[in-house]
């Protein structure tokens, strides 16, 4: 047998027809970036890439070859030994690593040389990235966004969900990027992707959706966190109609005080968080907040945000970037709860059936 060498183009179109993605790079380079889908059997790993690099660097590239071909070597041998041994003869990866293929070139070769079907992505990872760059702007243009739009609290989140739930196409930006968006969006105990995994996994989410129905959005900023939406993506949905979603101040605290529940429960994590409000609510108000938080009240601060620092500048930019917000249609729930934001949703896709 050969193994089949494709393009990242055909790699992409065929993801479906493999039953394995496998990525031969360092730990490190998986958790930054990765083809959908894939699992790691490091040809080397991350101590032993720093070795052979500066082999290359110090002595020269023959011997940095020699000390990383034992290693290719014995780590493939262990995958072969905890993966492969129940794979039946008709199994076909798809195997890939960074650009040059040495790595993934020497596992392909071994699985080609036992009688499966290997296919190997030529370019690797950085060919399959190029693609995904290539894709975004045209994926994000083909599709009608539907803005959901309101002030901090009024429950955008949940009411994405909620229009999922109900068959609706949603884009969670939030959900992908692993924060909520403002200042004080830092999710405990969730790390924020990477720019290019943020990338690929929005890549992946639009390649999901059916052209022929509208996808509903959050009316994000350009950055969600340490992340950037992708310029097409950001472009096409502020120039599309928006839905106004709105609940009353006390229902909106209410349902900040659940959805951010680790601050009351971690006071110091709140205080430390609204350090960051310093530069543009000066210090004097920010001790302020923070000496209420250490008093036990949350309740009092959150409302304060909301009406101080929050909604000033929503309403400036809202108004600002998306061109059809002043003839949104508005939309209320009955409260904050996700009974009445299911109800909500099922209302609004029932009169747009």
């Amino acid at each position: 047998m050969t193994v089949q060498v494709i393009s990242a183009a055909d790699a992409i179109a065929r993801l479906g027809g493999f039953d394995a993605v496998i990525d031969a790079r360092s730990e490190d380079e998986y958790a930054e970036d990765r083809l959908p889908g894939a699992r790691n059997w490091p040809s080397l790993n991350n101590e032993e890439r720093a070795v052979v690099g500066t082999i290359y660097k110090q002595v020269s590239p023959f011997e940095a070859r020699k000390k990383g071909a034992g290693l290719v070597a014995a780590n493939i041998a262990r995958h072969i030994a905890a993966h492969v041994q129940d794979k039946p003869k008709g199994w076909t990866p798809l195997v890939y690593c960074w650009r040059g293929g040495k790595r993934s070139g020497s596992l392909a070769l071994v699985l080609d040389q036992i009688g499966f079907r290997v296919h190997l992505v030529e370019g690797g990872y950085k060919a399959f990235r190029s693609e995904v760059l290539a894709q975004l702007p045209e994926l994000a243009r083909s599709l009608q966004y539907r803005v959901v739009c309101g002030p901090t609290g009024v429950g955008k989140t949940r009411f994405l969900h909620a229009l999922q739930e109900a068959g609706a196409q949603v884009l969670d930006l939030e959900g992908l990027a692993s924060h909520r968006s403002s200042v004080l969006g830092v999710i405990p105990g969730e790390p924020q992707p990477t720019q290019k995994r943020f990338d690929t996994l929005v890549w992946e989410k639009l390649r999901t959706f059916d052209t022929s129905r509208p996808v509903f959005v959050e009316s994000e900023s350009k950055k969600v966190g340490n992340v950037t939406v992708p310029e097409a993506l950001i472009e096409a949905m502020r120039a599309s109609p928006c839905l106004k979603l709105e609940l009353s101040e006390d229902e909106r605290v209410k349902l900040l005080m659940q959805d951010y529940a680790f601050f009351v429960r971690d006071p110091g994590f709140f205080c430390e968080r609204l350090e960051a409000l310093t530069q543009l609510r000066g210090k004097a108000q920010v001790e302020a907040w923070q000496a209420q938080v250490r008093e036990g009240e949350i309740e009092p601060v959150v409302r304060e945000l909301l009406v101080k620092h929050y909604d000033p500048g929503y309403s400036a930019s809202i108004q600002r970037n998306f061109k059809q917000y002043a003839t949104a249609e508005a939309i209320a729930p009955r409260d904050g709860s996700t009974g009445s934001m299911r109800e909500l949703a099922e209302r609004l896709l029932q009169v747009r059936a």
